[in-house]
Parts: structure tokens; C-alpha cells; sequence
């Protein structure tokens, strides 16, 4: 069974609590999703740490019940 977009999000806010996190189902069956996550905890922080947090985040849930996830982050632009 397919994770729900809104439940990923809820688990990267959990361990990542400034992220705004956007979820964009893919190929619309809710099994392929696309994440922006934006966090100003990632400053200073190079991509691939940037990412290995969310996967952290997933609790190894990604390659099960979490098939597959196009994941981009960045640090908020400042205004």
C-alpha cells in the first residue's frame, strides 16, 4: 500500500521541524512522489547531507513502502 503524500510530509516535519515541505504525486497513483523540502536548518549543510536528513527522516521507509520519491532541498531565500 502506498504512503500518503501528507504522511511523508508529517515525517520530515517531524524531523525537521522549520521544513516546508511540498508533495507533488507524480504519476497520480500515490506510489511516486516529488518533495521540496525548504529548511533554514539546512545552511551550511551541502546537498548530499541536505538529503540524507530526509531520508533519515523516512525511517528506511524508502525502496518499501515508499517506492520511489524525487526529492529537491534548499535553504529559504531571504527576503
Amino acid at each position: 500500500m502506498p504512503m500518503a503524500g501528507e504522511d511523508i510530509a508529517a515525517m520530515i516535519r517531524t524531523a525537521i521541524p522549520d521544513a516546508t515541505v511540498t508533495m507533488t504525486d507524480l504519476a497520480g497513483d500515490g506510489d511516486h512522489w516529488a518533495a521540496h523540502v525548504e529548511a533554514a536548518s539546512f545552511q551550511g549543510q551541502s546537498r548530499v547531507a541536505q538529503h540524507k536528513a530526509v531520508y533519515a527522516a523516512l525511517g528506511g521507509r524508502m525502496g518499501g513502502v515508499l517506492h520511489a520519491l524525487q526529492l529537491t532541498t534548499a535553504v529559504p531565500k531571504s527576503s
